[in-house]
């Protein structure tokens, strides 16, 4: 299984740097990492893996069943692996983008959005409920132009994996490359819950889509990233961070008067009602933290 196999043999060099970062900040006197919020990520990447290994042995006879009818018969050379991992990483923007608008989809994402610190374990932060909301159904067009199946799910590994290098704080701007790559400056406010930050910055590996399609935003150095998510939510349960999203929208749906209103709470906007959850005992909610995404949730919503 290509995204299993890149993946794993990257996992010494992510834990490495993870572990680097750590120190790093210590040394420039910055909290970087919480304990808990970090053994919660790891937790939510294992669950993820094991989520995707499933999904993997129901999904590969269908992938296999789907290529036959393909438009074309796509040979592998450098030129064709190029474009797949060009046209997937056009294909994950807007999966990263419908993860943000659509609520079905944000029950899953939402995992990765929910702590307050940002670190490059936050890239482990990964919902095992992808193939149930439908990640995989963003990749079938590949398969159907004449892609192979273990071609797609290794060029999405590949994006995957450029992901975690992103989710830091320690490295400022890479000059350039802003200009073509997703890079943490960029990664940064997407991560952030400041008005002007939220929903922005949707790219997997190229910034390119972002600039053509009207979600780009920079860093603004005036404006401080504060990262989460607009809620007062506060968790380091990985069960409570994974299915609390779906748990509201349960309510909702249950609570919906028609049918028409029951399919707005899957297909909408995600929910803006708050989801105030008991503080940890370990980090009470200072003033601030907990005030400030939510009064900029009245200027605009999560959507």
């Amino acid at each position: 299984m290509p995204v299993e196999w890149i993946l794993l043999a990257l996992s010494p060099v992510f834990l490495g740097l993870v572990a680097f970062e750590w120190w790093y900040g210590l040394r420039l006197r910055r909290h970087w990492y919480r304990w808990r919020d970090t053994l919660a990520n790891a937790v939510l990447a294992l669950m993820h893996q094991a989520g995707e290994l499933l999904a993997l042995l129901v999904l590969m006879p269908f992938y296999w069943w789907l290529h036959q009818y393909r438009l074309f018969e796509i040979p592998l050379n450098g030129y064709t692996l190029v474009l797949a991992f060009v046209l997937q990483d056009f294909l994950y923007y807007w999966f990263h983008r419908a993860s943000h608008h659509i609520r079905w989809f944000w029950a899953s994402h939402i995992v990765h959005h929910s702590s307050r610190e940002l670190n490059l374990s936050t890239a482990f932060r990964q919902s095992l409920m992808y193939p149930v909301s439908g990640m995989w159904l963003f990749w079938l067009p590949m398969m159907l132009l004449g892609f192979s199946p273990w071609l797609v799910l290794a060029v999405v590994s590949l994006n995957l994996a450029f992901q975690f290098f992103v989710h830091t704080q320690a490295i400022q701007h890479l000059g350039w490359l802003e200009w073509v790559l997703n890079t943490p400056s960029h990664h940064r406010v997407h991560h952030a819950c400041n008005a002007k930050y939220i929903d922005k910055n949707f790219a997997g590996v190229l910034i390119v889509w972002d600039r053509l399609f009207g979600t780009f935003q920079p860093e603004d150095q005036t404006e401080p990233c504060r990262y989460g998510i607009t809620t007062n939510f506060q968790s380091n349960n990985p069960l409570v961070i994974t299915f609390d999203e779906w748990r509201l929208m349960w309510l909702d749906w249950q609570q919906a008067p028609d049918w028409r209103s029951r399919w707005a709470v899957l297909s909408g906007a995600p929910a803006k009602a708050e989801a105030l959850l008991t503080v940890p005992a370990e980090k009470e909610l200072q003033p601030a933290e907990t005030s400030e995404c939510m009064d900029e949730k009245k200027e605009k919503s999560l959507t």
